[in-house]
């Protein structure tokens, strides 16, 4: 009999302790996850009138999680796109997108001359580090987006606009592996604005 009296003793002892390490590994999980989410993200963007039309210019904070640092550093080259939408409201029916552009960049590791080479279509430029080439991608200036005639002046336009990996472009192997991964899921959400060309301050 006292045998089995301590054995249940320590029987009813171990659940607030399974309880509390349930908790404790559950907390710890949820860390981890925010630690590793994905914190890209657009701090400011503006239209502005350019010398041919109207240009963008734009920060983004983006920073390469270890798997794509791996995976460039190998060998594999990157794609990248900055999109922007500008739609027209129309209070009868769906808004009218009136500009739809994309910034596409490829970014790859030359092993010859050890560089980081960054295209930005025709334009090719190199860099000793990488993280000098994801600045330059963090820094759009004078994109022009638009002609002079494709703004209606005095009317509202609302802009939106993002950054992110493009997976599709990537070698099939990796597209599958891209599948639902947190790691291949770099991207900012859509930042959106309302501005009117041709008001006053606009410039």
């Amino acid at each position: 009999m006292p045998n089995m009296t301590a054995s249940t003793t320590r029987s009813f002892a171990s659940r607030p302790e399974r309880l509390l390490r349930t908790i404790v590994f559950t907390l710890l999980s949820v860390i981890v996850v925010f630690a590793h989410a994905d914190s890209s993200e657009i701090r400011n963007a503006e239209i502005v009138r350019g010398d041919s039309g109207y240009v963008l210019n734009a920060d983004i904070d983006i920073e390469l999680n270890p798997r794509l640092v791996d995976a460039v550093s190998r060998g594999v080259s990157l794609y990248f796109t900055t999109q922007l939408l500008i739609e027209r409201p129309r209070w009868y029916w769906l808004n009218q997108v009136v500009v739809d552009r994309s910034l596409d960049y490829r970014l790859h590791y030359h092993a010859i001359t050890r560089s980081y080479r960054l295209s930005i279509g025709s334009f090719h430029q190199s860099f000793d580090s990488l993280e000098a080439a994801v600045m330059t991608m963090q820094r759009v200036r004078n994109w022009q987006v638009a002609d002079f005639d494709t703004l209606e002046a005095g009317q509202s336009h609302q802009a939106s606009l993002r950054f992110r990996l493009d997976t599709s472009q990537l070698p099939k192997p990796f597209q599958v592996t891209a599948i639902g991964s947190r790691d291949w899921s770099l991207g900012t959400d859509w930042l959106r604005w309302t501005f009117l060309p041709g008001a006053p301050g606009f410039q």
